[in-house]
Parts: structure tokens; sequence; C-alpha cells
């Protein structure tokens, strides 16, 4: 299996990485440490998830070289425009105690869904990212839940192409329209929440394809992913599944059960559209 994807500039992007969301719960930085230690070294973090503090004192305490991890944050939806996002960036960095990152995104497209502005304001913080890029402060830029329409929008004006798009992808909700189009202009696609929700993991079509295939549920819906070239970041909270999900076995599923999974209806959406308002979960 491929451990890295090539990014558009040549930056070499783990196709695993670990999704810190929550992960803190507010308290400290132990969880992000465990990870570290099971093998991780693309940690996937955000302003909006309040915990880049403890990313930051977790990979300090790691004795990790800063040049073997990859680092990712965000800028939140409320934080967009050239100003904004650069003191958002700023703010980033310093907790994060770096004086880079790999990867930095645009959160949302939009600070609201009905927002008239929103094409204005994704420009500017673009803009603010291509200086972040050329200045070297950030080796790699993209977005983040941006689907076609956001994307054509952003690159009428851009000068650099978005390099990654984060999207909510896994069995049941797979958005393929928005891969494809990533696809086409050559935009890494990086799955958020890829293990979906209870729903997902209790499927009986991926329980019986897990057991086909001799695996377990979470690491058969990752290298079900993972074969279409999306990378993910999973989230865990015990060094068990953290290395399961990292350690993923060498498996090839079949075109015909591929196909299927990316047919099954709706399953385990976390309720979060760009364009609409948030709704309940479905588990």
């Amino acid at each position: 299996m491929e451990q890295y994807y090539v990014l558009q500039n040549g930056v070499k992007m783990p196709c695993i990485g670990y999704g810190t969301y929550k992960c803190t719960d507010g308290s400290d930085e132990r969880v992000v440490r465990m990870a570290l230690e099971a093998g991780y070294r693309m940690l996937d973090t955000a302003a909006f998830y309040g915990n880049e503090t403890y990313v930051g004192k977790a990979l300090r305490e790691s004795g990790i070289p800063r040049k073997e991890l990859f680092l990712t944050s965000k800028v939140w939806k409320t934080e967009l425009g050239y100003e904004k996002t650069m003191k958002s960036f700023e703010a980033s960095l310093e907790r994060l105690q770096s004086d880079y990152l790999d990867l930095f995104l645009l959160h949302w497209p939009k600070p609201s869904p009905d927002a008239e502005d929103w094409k204005e304001l994704d420009r500017e913080s673009w803009r603010a990212l291509e200086e972040l890029y050329h200045q070297g402060k950030v080796r790699a830029i993209g977005v983040s839940n941006f689907l076609p329409h956001h994307l054509e929008a952003l690159m009428e004006t851009a000068d650099v192409r978005p390099m990654v798009d984060q999207l909510e992808l896994h069995v049941g909700y797979m958005q393929e329209t928005a891969v494809q189009f990533c696809k086409s202009w050559g935009i890494q696609v990086q799955a958020w929440s890829p293990l979906g929700r209870r729903r997902v993991l209790e499927e009986p079509v991926v329980l019986e394809m897990a057991q086909k295939y001799g695996v377990s549920p979470a690491q058969f819906l990752l290298s079900f992913l993972l074969q279409q070239k999306i990378g993910v970041i999973p989230k865990a909270s015990s060094v068990e599944r953290m290395r399961q999900n990292l350690e993923l076995p060498d498996l090839e599923i079949r075109s015909e059960d591929l196909y299927l999974l990316r047919c099954l209806p709706q399953i385990g959406w976390s309720g979060e559209h760009p364009d609409r308002e948030r709704v309940a979960a479905q588990e």
C-alpha cells in the first residue's frame, strides 16, 4: 500500500493521518501523544478544534524531528478574508509552536449558508494562503468542504490551484461528483470521517465484506478509500485501534465489490453541508 501521495507541487503527503477533532476533549495532549507513539506522522487539526496548543505540546515532547512530521491546520469559516486569515494563521503557528505548516486549509467555503459575499471572502482568504505559500511558511495549501461550484469560483482568480480538498467521505456518502471534479483538476482528495458513524460500521454489507477480506470493518472502510487514491484521517482513542487503522494489510478489493459499496444508499452522513443549515447526524 502506498505511504504517500505526491501533491501538485511535489510535496509528499502521508496517505493516512490522525484526525485530532475532539481527541483532547479540552483536557490534555495524552491522546495526541499516543497517536505519535503508535506511528502516525501526519496530524490534522484546526483553529476551530480548540486543541492546537495540545497538539503542539505533544509534538514538542515527542522528540520527533519536525521535518518527519506532516502538520495540517485550518482557518475557521468566521475568519475568512485576507486580514483575518493571516491573523488566524499566525495564531495557529503560535499555538502549535511551529514556524511553518505542511498544509493549511480554508475550513469551509461560507461563513453561513446564506452568506452573499462568500466568493469574495474565499478569494481574499486564498490570496493570503498563496502569499504564505510563496513565503515558504506553508508547504501546501488547500480547502476543506469545498464542492465543485465553490472550487470553480475560487479558481477564477487563483494563481495557485488548491492542492488538497478535505471532504466527508465514507461508504454511504461518497460525494462522487466532488471527488471526480477534484481528480480532474489534480486536487488530492482527503477524507474526514472516513469510518462514517456507527450505522456505517454496522452496515451488513460492510460486515460481510470485512469478513470476506479477513480484516476489521474499520480496516476495510479505510482500505476502500485508499484503493481509490483518497487519503484518510481516522480518529481513534485507544492505541490498539490507532495501530489497526494505521497498519493496514495490503489488500485489493475486487471491482464488483467497490461498485457495490459506492452505490449503497446514503448512510452515516454527519449532517454538515456547506450550502445548508446543519441537520441531525445520521448515526
